[in-house]
């Protein structure tokens, strides 16, 4: 509850002071850690909801479905009144926070959606369980589409991005690297996989706006914006990847705020855990990185979680503000881990801390805080306040009704399909298909013509064959016939010559006939 400016969160056991949560502090991260049935949830709810009396919006994911009776306030039965006045609150003012629900698939709460540029190839690598080589063919995918002005904004446009990169994979080897066909396969496969389970369904437009998470009522307290992971905690891989892709846009988008009387907003992570559970390196430096910068931009992060083992030891370091519920040791690990949280406090003379972990009742919890200069404060064991707000969940038509009136409703249920790289790349292959018919018609026109021009010149060529045969063929007739005349002619000759011949042995016989009968008539005088 909040008291004097300061976030009043449990009674001290040993004392009966208040245990106090300072606005000014609640941006340097916390932890909420215990096993199961140690009031955790409860612990969440009463720090949140004196986050948003202070007016500190805050976002809750709701894994479990009861986080809802925020929007409710609290019931006085008589064992709560009992409890309070057992610690010492008397007088307590139940009352609601102001909600607004959101849900990745849309069903309980205002739809929330992110675009594949915005989510980024690291995350999606972890949510795709791609190996290193796979993820470089989908950095590869995304430089591509950058320099070629190609939108990423959902699955069919990461899809189509994927197989115009096989298709092409030789035009880009020499720019961006080399790109395996079996890369790029698997990757599609990862897509398909992703996308029957129904992971399409978050990426896309209108992209959430983290900014419309940083809102106050007309009364000016915080909203609470609650996550129904429900159904989403059942696919553990996106919901991880989900609350990683927030932490990473409230870095990338928010600008430097240096040190406020309250944080902008806070965030509880619930089952933390599997943020970190089998994460690359890569995303382990990235998360770290983000933890402890983002305290500058006037943002908290709080963990829930079983036990602060489940935190890498450098993000458990930056958690300032840590309360921690009872634990079991029943296991050799699970007594090292009870050791391991006990040394994390500033020791408290007045019980064994490490004892105190195991003996803790539900409700009831060890807390340190960090005081105005920022040092933590010895550890309490102290009694956690019950929320103003109900501890059980909220009746599912006041849910409903508050859902489908919600003041976002209208700017994010309906989704938008812009033009991106999955249509793009339709028009370019469209474009490219109807120029290689063209050409392909092109190609098949000019070997139809060389076709026909082929049997043109081969027709022309057995008519000059035969052109040239019936010349050869005139021609020998000529020479025949010339060959016949000149025998002809010379039979001819041949015939007058010898008639000739003939006339002339005839003359001449006559003549030498003549000339004897003259001689011999003479010789006879």
């Amino acid at each position: 509850m909040l008291q004097d400016g300061k976030l009043v969160i449990a009674k001290s056991v040993v004392d009966n002071e208040d245990v106090c949560l300072l606005p000014t502090m609640a941006n340097r991260h916390g932890l909420i850690a215990g096993a199961t049935g140690t009031g955790k949830t409860v612990t969440l709810k009463t720090i949140a909801q004196s986050m948003s009396d202070a007016g500190i919006p805050t976002f809750l994911a709701d894994v479990k479905g009861d986080v809802s009776g925020m929007m409710v306030a609290g019931e006085p039965s008589e064992k709560l009144l009992a409890r309070l006045a057992g610690i010492g609150v008397t007088d307590y003012d139940f009352h609601a926070c102001p909600v607004r629900f959101w849900d990745v698939y849309g069903n309980e709460g205002t739809p929330v959606r992110t675009t594949i540029t915005e989510m980024g190839p690291l995350l999606l690598s972890r949510l795709l369980g791609l190996t290193d080589v796979q993820q470089g063919v989908l950095n590869i995918a995304f430089h591509v589409a950058d320099d070629q002005g190609l939108l990423l904004l959902d699955l069919k446009d990461l899809r189509s991005m994927i197989a115009y990169l096989g298709e092409h994979a030789a035009d880009f080897t020499n720019t961006y690297g080399q790109i395996a066909k079996q890369s790029v396969g698997a990757i599609q496969r990862a897509l398909l996989e992703l996308e029957d389970a129904g992971g399409d369904i978050f990426f896309g437009e209108p992209a959430l706006d983290i900014s419309d998470w940083l809102a106050c009522d007309s009364e000016g307290k915080g909203y609470v914006n609650i996550l129904d992971c429900v159904k989403l905690v059942q696919s553990p891989l996106l919901y991880s990847t989900f609350l990683l892709w927030m932490l990473g846009e409230l870095y990338e988008l928010l600008p430097e705020a240096g040190d406020l009387d309250k944080p902008k907003m806070c965030f509880f992570f619930d089952e933390a855990h599997l943020l970190f559970d089998e994460a690359p390196k890569a995303l382990l430096v990235k998360v770290e990185q983000i933890v402890k910068l983002v305290r500058s931009k006037g943002v908290g992060i709080y963990f829930i979680t079983q036990s602060p083992s489940d935190i890498p030891n450098e993000v458990l370091s930056q958690l300032g503000n840590r309360v921690q519920h009872a634990l079991r040791a029943y296991t050799p690990a699970e007594q090292k881990a009870i050791k391991a949280a006990a040394e994390s406090f500033r020791v408290n003379p007045a019980f064994d801390t490490a004892l105190a972990i195991t003996e803790l009742g539900t409700g009831e919890a060890l807390i340190s805080c960090l005081d105005e200069d920022g040092k933590p404060s010895i550890v309490q064991r102290a009694m956690v306040i019950a929320p103003a707000c109900s501890m059980g969940s909220a009746a599912s038509e006041d849910k409903r009704y508050c859902i489908d009136n919600g003041a976002l409703m209208g700017k994010y249920k309906d989704a938008i399909d812009r033009e991106s790289a999955y249509e793009l790349l339709k028009a370019r292959a469209e474009t490219d298909a109807q120029l290689q018919a063209k050409a392909e018609a092109q190609k098949q026109a000019q070997a139809q013509a060389a076709a026909e021009e082929k049997a043109r010149q081969k027709e022309q060529d057995a008519l000059d064959k035969q052109l040239e045969r019936e010349a050869q063929r005139a021609y020998k007739e000529q020479l025949k016939e010339e060959e016949r005349r000149r025998k002809e002619a010379e039979r001819a000759q041949r015939e007058r010559q010898k008639a000739l011949n003939s006339v002339i042995t005839s003359a001449s016989r006559t003549v030498a006939n003549s000339l004897v009968r003259g001689i011999m008539g003479s010789l006879r005088k």
